[in-house]
């Protein structure tokens, strides 16, 4: 898989501190943008392009024009109501990111070097110890910058820190297993079983994931807690469910539990600011009831089982 980062630095979107919903305990997650997934879904849509972008917030704009004046390639409008960036002419310059007084217009992925992160990670470290909780590597796909992702969790571990690691599981064995080398628990996201299905919906054949999903828990003895996206029409039946958990069933070796994570509209206005459609704004959410009864269905296979965790 192509690696993103830029010499000793990683492309990241977000260092989110305090996070309680990314592994065990209170943590700082750092979400890598680059992602070889195109799930129409997504929650977070400036993960999936692996350069900066620009997020425009049109409802911010204070019609100052300083935007037009530096943008070299007339990607920027403001004779227009609202403000237009016209996408096909922008190329990621930034300028206009940085002249923009009100902040309407913002850069989406930044390059960082190990101690950068680490300096931050580090702040919170008594309150890691205390809850049980660390440093977790999320997206877009850590494993697109698989070496700098490693060289992240080198420094942690040596904190004595816990480290987890959210993925797709679309990555070369090696490049996965070097970075499980310094991961106490992997956050594995599994979608579909069905092949077409996963190929229709993300771009990708589902195969290399459930292989490695398979060696993870051959090979290596890294905590694991399945994580299950439930997105209408596409895996919310209770035979897309069971056939999920047939499979977790014949792994080397079974998982500490399986989370449920109902589909949210929580994005929507990331794709606006994008200058995206947002192709889910129809679909109708999973019923409350429903997700209870998919969560009865895995307990009945065996496995401990949570919604939205």
């Amino acid at each position: 898989m192509q690696e993103q980062a830029a010499g000793d630095k990683g492309l990241i979107f977000n260092l989110q501190r305090f996070s309680i919903q990314d592994g065990p305990g209170i943590r700082t997650t750092v979400f890598f943008k680059g992602c070889p997934l195109r799930c129409p879904w997504c929650s977070n849509p400036e993960s999936i392009r692996p350069h900066p972008e620009i997020l425009s917030r049109d409802i911010k704009c204070i019609r100052c024009g300083k935007c037009v004046e530096v943008c070299d390639q007339k990607a920027a409008n403001i004779s227009a109501q609202p403000r237009i960036i016209l996408r096909d002419k922008c190329d990621s310059c930034m300028a206009c990111a940085e002249a923009c007084p009100a902040h309407a217009i913002e850069r989406t992925g930044e390059y960082k070097t190990v101690d950068e992160i680490i300096k931050v990670v580090l702040k919170d470290l008594s309150l890691y110890q205390r809850t049980g909780g660390g440093l977790t590597l999320s997206g877009g796909e850590p494993l697109m910058q698989a070496q700098f992702a490693a060289s992240l969790l080198r420094p942690a571990k040596h904190a004595n820190m816990h480290t987890a690691l959210d993925t797709t599981g679309f990555a070369e064995w090696p490049a996965l297993a070097e970075v499980l080398r310094h991961t106490d628990l992997v956050l594995y996201d599994l979608k579909q079983i069905d092949d077409l299905k996963h190929l229709q919906a993300t771009g990708i054949s589902n195969q290399l994931i459930l292989k490695n999903l398979r060696r993870i828990m051959a090979e290596t003895r890294v905590a694991v807690w399945i994580r299950i996206p439930v997105i209408p029409g596409f895996n919310d039946t209770e035979g897309d469910i069971r056939s999920i958990c047939e499979f977790v069933q014949q792994l080397p070796r079974q998982p500490e539990k399986i989370s449920l994570l109902p589909f949210h509209k929580f994005g929507a206005a990331k794709y606006i600011a994008l200058g995206k459609i947002y192709p889910w704004n129809d679909a109708v959410l999973i019923p409350d009831q429903q997700m209870e009864s998919f969560k009865r269905m895995v307990e009945s296979c065996g496995f401990s089982a949570d919604i939205g965790a």
